[in-house]
């Protein structure tokens, strides 16, 4: 069986909703971004800081690379894997990649909880902001997503549902290529 691979912005929901399905269908949850920090014995925002963006991307995309040899696992994708074409051709050879998205002011509500995990968008925590930096990664995002779901209005569970709902079969009303 195919992994199920979610990808998208930061505060979408892809770690609640990935947990989600991994409980309900029972299979394996791997998060990229806990891999990178188990790999680097360092919390994202120091490899940031003291390594740059560039180091953490060659870490990602070895993880990616890893990930992707799985089977029959759910993973979590920290917002940016998109960037690099080669994740997204490995994470596509042996996955089915939902990509989750949000309103800017839903996803700059839900990373006011979780404010000292955000290091793309610094001190900074304005709508205007997440509004710059969604509108350069949504065009990776949706060039490498199967399907898309709004998260903006729905609890995890409903959008756990969706998935499952769409890996079954009914897929006609969320595919993005309609």
């Amino acid at each position: 069986m195919k992994n199920i691979v979610f990808i998208g912005f930061m505060a979408t929901g892809k770690t609640s909703v990935a947990k989600k399905v991994a409980e309900i269908l029972r299979k394996k949850y791997v998060s990229t971004d806990k891999m990178i920090i188990e790999k680097s014995g360092k919390s994202i925002p120091k490899i940031f800081e003291e390594n740059g963006e560039s180091f953490f991307r060659k870490i990602e995309k070895e993880v990616v690379r890893e990930v992707s040899n799985m089977c029959d696992t759910v993973i979590d994708c920290g917002g940016g894997v998109v960037l690099d074409k080669d994740n997204v051709k490995v994470l596509k050879e042996n996955g089915i990649i939902f990509l989750l998205q949000a309103t800017p002011e839903t996803i700059f509500q839900r990373s006011l909880k979780e404010k000292g995990i955000r290091p793309l968008l610094g001190t900074n925590y304005s709508i205007k902001n997440i509004e710059e930096l969604l509108s350069k990664r949504t065009p990776y995002y949706l060039e490498a997503a199967d399907y898309v779901i709004d998260t903006t209005d729905k609890g995890v569970e409903e959008v756990a549902n969706k998935v499952i709902e769409i890996i079954g079969g009914k897929i006609e009303y969320y595919n993005k290529k309609e």
